[in-house]
């Protein structure tokens, strides 16, 4: 596969101008209050019959979106002593939960592991404001396009943000020590939960981030979710595309980046054409607190594969974060 947009030594120098809405910290302050002003307590469920010996699984419900009913699992090592520090994971692109069995590295490195379900793309979490509007394209990215109080990464951003308000109330976690974790979408959400929670979490990991620099996204990608937005505009024409961009400036990674305070560990592709490199930079070029980035020159989407989550627990123990041996 080849290079999708600039070659190694060009996509890293490329620091483009991306707008951001005058009123952004606003808009989501008013959001997260929106959301705690509803209340709620997280509730866990431990799950019987999972077959597996050497963790144990809990179903979490916590309140996301205005108190809406969240779902994800907490998988913990089996018989741990005390609070433990804790992964939380958010998902790829029409992802939900799936089994506690698709998700057991962090787990059995000594982490306690919170799952976080993805609003009306899992089966767990339905999407119950999702807009009545006509939609042109399938997908997610273009939902309620029309207005930044409506688009459907609102609600699922904010889900985000109140599980770790949930996390920190759970007596399996050390508060101190929770970071946010995901690949592609789940990337570009670890990005907007170092922004908003940048008090509440000790590190980040996005890895191959989706949700950055919609329009570069959108101009280069040539497969994958920013594509639906491409066929959207096709369809629009006049000021629709400014008003799409203007919209999506709310949910841009590369602005949450400038307000995290965490350190942070990014993966790009060189040759990904889901989220092509630019994207990514652009993000981590804004990352506010210590960071690094791991290179893979020849990956597409699928990044280091395998490699990424050895990568993870070596950069978490040379930063404290690693679970005490047992």
């Amino acid at each position: 596969m080849p290079y999708t947009d600039q070659p190694p030594g060009r996509a890293d120098s490329l620091r483009e101008e991306i707008p951001e809405p005058d009123d952004f910290d606003a808009f989501w302050d008013e959001s997260l209050t929106l959301s705690r002003e509803a209340g709620g307590d997280p509730r866990l469920r431990p799950v019987r019959d999972t077959l597996l010996s050497t963790v144990d699984v809990h179903d979490l419900r916590f309140p996301g979106w205005r108190g809406q009913p969240v779902a994800a699992w907490l998988i913990v090592p089996s018989e741990a002593d005390g609070p433990l520090p804790a992964v939380i994971t958010y998902l790829g692109y029409s992802d939900g939960r799936g089994l506690p069995t698709d998700h057991l590295c962090y787990a059995s490195a000594g982490y306690a592991h919170l799952v976080v379900d993805s609003r009306g793309q899992g089966h767990e979490t339905p999407d119950h404001d999702e807009s009545t509007r006509p939609q042109w394209v399938s997908g997610f990215l273009t939902r309620g396009i029309h207005d930044p109080r409506e688009h459907y990464y609102r609600r699922l951003i904010v889900d985000c943000a109140r599980a770790v308000d949930a996390a920190r109330r759970l007596p399996h976690v050390d508060a101190d020590r929770i970071t946010v974790q995901g690949a592609s979408q789940g990337g570009g959400l670890a990005l907007a939960v170092a922004g908003l929670a940048a008090p509440d979490i000790a590190a980040a990991l996005p890895d191959v981030p989706f949700l950055c620099h919609f329009r570069r996204g959108a101009e280069t990608a040539t497969d994958g979710p920013y594509t639906e937005l491409v066929d959207y505009l096709r369809h629009h024409t006049r000021d629709a595309p400014e008003r799409a961009f203007a919209t999506l400036g709310y949910f841009d990674g590369a602005h949450f980046a400038r307000r995290a305070q965490a350190p942070a560990l990014f993966s790009v592709g060189l040759m990904d054409p889901v989220c092509p490199p630019p994207t990514v930079y652009a993000a981590y070029h804004r990352y506010a607190a210590d960071k690094d980035i791991t290179v893979w020159p020849f990956a597409d989407h699928a990044g280091g594969q395998g490699a990424t989550v050895p990568s993870h627990l070596r950069w978490l123990r040379e930063r404290g974060l690693a679970p005490a041996a047992r």
